[in-house]
C-alpha cells in the first residue's frame, strides 16, 4: 500500500511539471481556431450589373391569324376559293443582352432580396403556310402563302430572391412577373402557277406592336470575386401570356457590382 500511494504522488508531480512547461493552447468552445474557419460573404446591400444572353422561343399563333387579310382576297368569278392553310407554332434561337439592379437582405446564411431585371433580345420566330391548287379545267393554278414572324424583343420584370450563402458562392431561385415589347409582322399572297396566265398576284400585309405581360421564374447562382465585384451564371423561363403566346427558355451569364 505504501507503494502504491508513493508511485501516485510521483505520477502527480510529474504531470503537474510537464504541464508547467507546455504553452499556451487555444481553448475550443465549438469552433475552429482562428486562421481554420470558413468566413461568410456578406451579400447585404445595393447591386448593379450587366449580362448577356442566350435564348430559344417558341410562340403559338392562332392557325387563323391571317383570316382578315385572306378575306380582302376574293377570287375571279368561275374561279376557286384560294387555298388558306392554317399557321402552325413558330421557333427561333439568338442572343440578348441585358442589365439588372436590385438589394439584399442577409440573416446569417440566408439571403432574400428584390431586383429588377431587363433583356434585349433578337427572336424573331417565323412561321408559314402553303396552299396549292390544280383545276386542268381552268387556264391556271394558283398558290396561296401566309406569313408571320412574332417578334419578341424586350422583356422587363420585377423578381423576388432567396439564396443560401455557401462560402463565396450564392446559388438562388427567383420568380417574378413582367412586360414587353411584342410585334407581330403579317402578310399573306397569292399567285398564278405559271406566273403568266390569267390570275394576277396579289399581296397584303400588317405590322402591329403590342405592350404583353407574363411571368419568370428560374435558379442561378453568384459568385463573389474581389471586393464587391461578383460573376451570376443563371437560367431563366419566360412565359409570356397574352397577345401571342410564347414561351422564352434563357441562359445568362453576367458581372454585378456589390455596393
Amino acid at each position: 500500500m505504501r507503494r502504491f500511494l508513493l508511485a501516485a504522488m510521483i505520477f502527480g508531480v510529474a504531470q503537474g511539471a510537464y504541464a508547467a512547461d507546455m504553452p499556451d493552447l487555444p481553448v475550443l468552445r465549438g469552433s475552429l481556431p482562428e486562421g481554420l474557419s470558413t468566413s461568410r460573404t456578406v451579400w447585404q446591400g445595393y447591386y448593379v450589373g450587366g449580362q448577356a444572353s442566350y435564348s430559344s422561343v417558341t410562340s403559338k399563333p392562332s392557325p387563323t391569324l391571317n383570316s382578315d387579310l385572306q378575306s380582302t382576297f376574293i377570287p375571279p368569278t368561275g374561279y376557286p376559293n384560294y387555298p388558306w392553310q392554317p399557321l402552325g407554332s413558330a421557333s427561333k434561337q439568338d442572343t440578348g443582352w441585358g442589365g439588372f439592379f436590385g438589394y439584399n437582405s442577409q440573416w446569417d446564411d440566408v439571403v432574400v432580396g428584390i431586383e429588377g431585371n431587363y433583356i434585349h433580345n433578337g427572336l424573331n420566330a417565323f412561321t408559314s403556310s402553303t396552299g396549292y391548287v390544280f383545276d386542268p379545267t381552268l387556264p391556271t393554278s394558283m398558290v396561296a402563302t401566309s406569313n408571320a414572324t412574332i417578334r419578341s424583343t424586350d422583356f422587363g420584370s420585377a423578381r423576388l430572391r432567396a439564396g443560401y450563402v455557401i462560402g463565396c458562392f450564392l446559388p438562388y431561385m427567383f420568380g417574378g412577373v413582367g412586360v414587353g415589347s411584342q410585334t407581330v409582322d403579317r402578310s399573306v399572297s397569292t399567285s398564278p402557277l405559271p406566273q403568266n396566265q390569267n390570275l394576277p398576284t396579289l399581296i397584303s400585309s400588317a405590322t402591329k406592336t403590342n405592350l404583353v405581360y407574363g411571368y419568370s421564374a428560374g435558379v442561378g447562382v453568384d459568385v463573389m470575386l474581389v471586393g464587391g465585384l461578383f460573376l451570376r451564371a443563371e437560367y431563366e423561363y419566360q412565359r409570356v401570356t397574352s397577345t401571342i403566346e410564347s414561351t422564352i427558355n434563357s441562359g445568362r451569364v453576367g458581372l454585378g457590382y456589390k455596393f
